[in-house]
């Protein structure tokens, strides 16, 4: 009885690691951030109105702990996966709003190589890439100030709001929804 569960189960993890391998087969590069965002080419049966704008706000608010940091890898997938079914980049307008532990993946060099003992931050480019690609960054002060974070501690492009809390009502007062995920 127990070879025939070890033989079961030893059947049922080569099944699901032949699942995940295939399924991670599915994704590639996307066409405006190619090295971030990896994404899935979707038949989908949802039409995407041609006029429809995009705005999203992303809440971030978990640190990768020196690895990047994939609720803003996120942000590249829904640029990527957009263009590539179609939508003008100008109709995508993501907003991304960071607060508490992931307040450390938003640091420059120096910075967040104190915070973790040497390491060169892991979201540096991603970061650089999605403000490239017009997408507004917004470090939450309150966040900042409670890990003594300074202004001239964040990377180029990032801004700081008085509070994550702030920057969300006022996207919600624009039109901007809030991303789920």
């Amino acid at each position: 009885m127990s070879t025939t569960r070890s033989a079961l189960g030893a059947t049922l993890l080569i099944s699901l690691a032949s699942a995940t391998a295939f399924s991670q087969e599915a994704f590639h590069a996307g066409p405006l951030i190619p090295d971030y965002g990896r994404i899935a080419t979707i038949d989908s049966d949802l039409e995407i109105p041609s006029d429809l704008i995009l705005q999203l706000a992303f809440d971030v608010s978990t640190g990768s702990g020196g690895s990047l940091n994939r609720s803003l890898d996120s942000v590249a997938r829904f640029l990527n996966m957009h263009v590539e079914a179609g939508v003008s980049p100008e109709r995508l307008q993501p907003v991304v709003v960071i607060h508490g532990s992931a307040a450390f993946d938003a640091l420059k060099a120096t910075r967040y190589d104190a915070q973790y003992s040497g390491e060169t931050n892991p979201n540096a480019g991603l970061i650089a890439a999605l403000l490239a690609n017009g997408v507004k960054i917004y470090l939450c002060g309150q966040s900042a100030a409670a890990r003594g974070i300074d202004k001239s501690d964040l990377l180029p492009g990032v801004k700081l709001a008085l509070s994550a809390m702030t920057v969300h009502a006022m996207l919600q007062q624009q039109g901007y929804s809030l991303n789920p995920f």
